[in-house]
């Protein structure tokens, strides 16, 4: 996104993964940029403006020639194939940013998913502050903060949670 308020920034990048109940991987779906012009990109803050900068995205949306509305119709392509409509929830790091992004400029998309999210990042403050020595050794992040590299290292993050908190298989 080229920032996070929804009124004035825009979605320029977006990928899908699809998981089991076990957060394996079951399906990679498209790692998309889509375009926005100059002066979309030329509004953004300092901190978008230098990581997507730096990350190339900035550079790859420029090139890009993939609309929003290509774009939500891929995704809702992938979903279709792999997820019973409103059975899968949106799930990652802060989703609850990108959720209000997609309510407004991917609504078929948001469709197609479950009214509830998980949010990785009420898992990681809950550990925190209830369990600092497993915090502590939570897996690191990639840091290039692009879709594709975030959503994989949400999935990371889970599992570790999963294992050292919640206690998979121990019911």
């Amino acid at each position: 996104m080229t920032g996070l308020d929804i009124d004035t920034c825009h979605i320029i990048e977006m990928a899908c993964l699809v998981t089991d109940e076990n957060l394996k991987i079951i399906a990679e779906g498209p790692n998309l940029v889509i375009h926005q012009p100059d002066d979309v990109l030329d509004a953004m803050g300092e901190w978008c403006t230098r990581q997507h900068g730096e990350s190339g995205l900035t550079a790859a949306v420029k090139a890009s020639d993939i609309s929003l509305q290509k774009a939500e119709d891929i995704m809702v392509g992938f979903v279709s194939q792999h997820v019973t409509p409103g059975s899968c929830p949106l799930a990652g790091n802060s989703v609850h940013a990108d959720k209000r992004f997609l309510d407004k400029y991917m609504p078929k998309f948001m469709e197609q998913l479950h009214y509830r999210i998980v949010d990785v990042s009420t898992v990681k403050e809950l550990c925190r502050r209830w369990y600092p020595k497993e915090f502590g050794a939570a897996p690191a992040k990639s840091g290039q903060h692009r879709a594709l590299d975030d959503i994989k290292d949400s999935i990371k993050e889970l599992q570790y949670y999963r294992e050292a908190i919640f206690k998979a298989g121990q019911a």
